[in-house]
């Protein structure tokens, strides 16, 4: 093939966020770390701007049967085993975020509760060495809610107190869903952030 194809193809593939450049190193294929998760993948930032590495700790790990939306989202039928997992992130020692995950037992065969919580780097990095799935995108859907009980208690506010709901679906290659997380948010001291690039040519 030309030179012009192969440079198109790679430019392609860094956008879709598969291959990553780094000036004055070179292409690499991305890889989940703990700074890829920050700059890329958490949103959550301080009223200042300023961005913090979560402490992360888990509070449930179970395994079910997909529901109905759970299923569309994650491309299976409706009943198939997923593993139900929430989280726990603080951040300046304080809970700010209730994560809770399902993924579909059938893309992670053998994930165990002692596996995930001893992971050594990020979620999307276990991902990607113990079963070779790379996320490389996200759609994220927002919207205010109101504390129930048991995110007031994870949380430690008061019920009713107004949180941000994220609505995630992560994708590998091809766009394949391999995720679904709802992360609950106290934005009291805390916001969401994302930056806009112009991809235009």
């Amino acid at each position: 093939v030309s030179i012009g194809t192969v440079r198109k193809a790679i430019d392609e593939l860094v956008a879709e966020n598969i291959l990553i450049r780094q000036q004055g190193r070179g292409t690499f294929v991305a890889t989940h770390n703990r700074d890829r998760l920050l700059f890329y993948f958490f949103h959550i930032v301080g009223q200042d701007g300023t961005k913090q590495y979560p402490v992360v700790a888990l509070d449930a790990f179970a395994r079910g049967k997909a529901e109905a939306d759970e299923a569309v989202k994650l491309g299976i039928r409706r009943g198939d085993p997923v593993f139900r997992i929430r989280n726990i992130l603080k951040l300046a020692d304080s809970p700010v975020i209730v994560d809770e995950i399902a993924i579909d037992q059938a893309r992670f065969p053998g994930l165990t509760e002692k596996q995930f919580a001893g992971r050594p780097n990020t979620i999307y990095n276990l991902y990607q060495d113990a079963f070779g799935i790379s996320v490389v995108r996200a759609q994220e859907r927002l919207r205010a809610i109101l504390a129930d009980a048991r995110n007031a208690r994870l949380l430690k506010v008061a019920p009713k107190a107004p949180l941000l709901r994220i609505a995630r679906v992560a994708f590998t290659y091809q766009d394949v869903p391999v995720e679904i997380r709802v992360s609950t948010v106290n934005t009291e001291r805390h916001e969401y952030w994302s930056e806009i690039h112009n991809t235009e040519r």
